[in-house]
């Protein structure tokens, strides 16, 4: 109960934006599956987000962080492709798209080893450019913005400059066709409804201020997970990208709640080494 009273805020700011979601995909008349399986990964997502911890020593969380950044390379390898692009993990019948399975917990973990965290969120860009996903970069964009607003690290700085231009580059080159109920969630809720638009969107800014002021986890966490909330909502809006949470897709709800899990629980910086640390007394 302990536990359970901990992530409670975090469990809501997953919840409630999902559940806004399935209730709109039930009044849109969207495929039972679609309800089924985003109802399915909830329940994994949250029983994710309550019991997972980040592994205690650096070593394991650098293994898993190089572990989750080769995923996001692997559609390259193994497709599927459309239109140029490949931004998906084929898992069985389902494609997981890999910047929602990946991203958030790729950057909570960045968040924990400041010594790397540049060259982590770079690589993250590189797999975004070559795919090309532009919610990756926008993600990721509006994560280190976050990150930087709270340590005013200059390499935080120079990495949102970079990656904000290699957004813009993802935007224009990698555009597929929407995709019903997945793509432009809010534009098709206001089309139904401004009230269910509203809603969809007001769930979202719930699940948002309860990451960026509520969940257990230092505040540089929590800036920078809920500005890669912030920037995948900013491109579904604007192109034809998923509306993470909201929209059907599994990959998003199961990636906030690895993200969440790992979150809380653990210091998030490089300890200073002791020859630096100040002499006692």
């Amino acid at each position: 109960m302990g536990r359970l009273r901990e992530r409670l805020p975090a469990l809501l700011a997953l919840s409630i934006p999902v559940l806004a979601g399935l209730l709109f995909l039930h009044l849109a008349g969207a495929p039972h599956q679609y309800l089924a399986i985003n109802a399915f990964a909830l329940v994994g997502a949250l029983g994710i987000a309550l019991v997972l911890s980040a592994p205690s020593t650096f070593r394991g969380r650098r293994v898993l962080t190089v572990v989750m950044l080769a995923g996001l390379f692997l559609p390259l390898l193994t497709g599927p492709w459309q239109d140029g692009v490949a931004r998906w993990i084929p898992a069985g019948p389902f494609n997981l798209h890999s910047s929602g399975l990946l991203l958030p917990s790729i950057l909570v973990l960045a968040v924990r080893d400041r010594e790397y965290t540049p060259p982590i969120l770079l690589t993250a860009i590189f797999a975004g450019l070559l795919q090309p996903d532009a919610a990756l970069g926008f993600a990721l964009l509006f994560a280190a913005i976050g990150l930087h607003d709270v340590t005013r690290d200059w390499r935080i700085g120079t990495t949102c400059i970079f990656t904000f231009f290699a957004a813009i580059v993802m935007a224009v080159r990698g555009n597929p066709p929407p995709q019903e109920f997945v793509e432009r969630v809010l534009v098709t809720a206001a089309g139904l409804s401004p009230f269910a638009a509203l809603g969809l969107f007001l769930s979202l800014v719930v699940g948002f201020f309860l990451i960026l002021r509520a969940i257990p986890a230092s505040k540089a966490t929590r800036y920078t997970l809920a500005g890669c909330l912030f920037g995948f909502t900013i491109l579904s809006l604007m192109s034809n990208y998923p509306g993470v949470l909201i929209g059907y897709g599994a990959a998003p709800i199961l990636g906030f709640g690895l993200a969440l899990g790992l979150a809380i629980g653990h210091e998030d910086e490089t300890p200073v080494p002791e020859e630096d640390q100040p002499a006692a007394g």
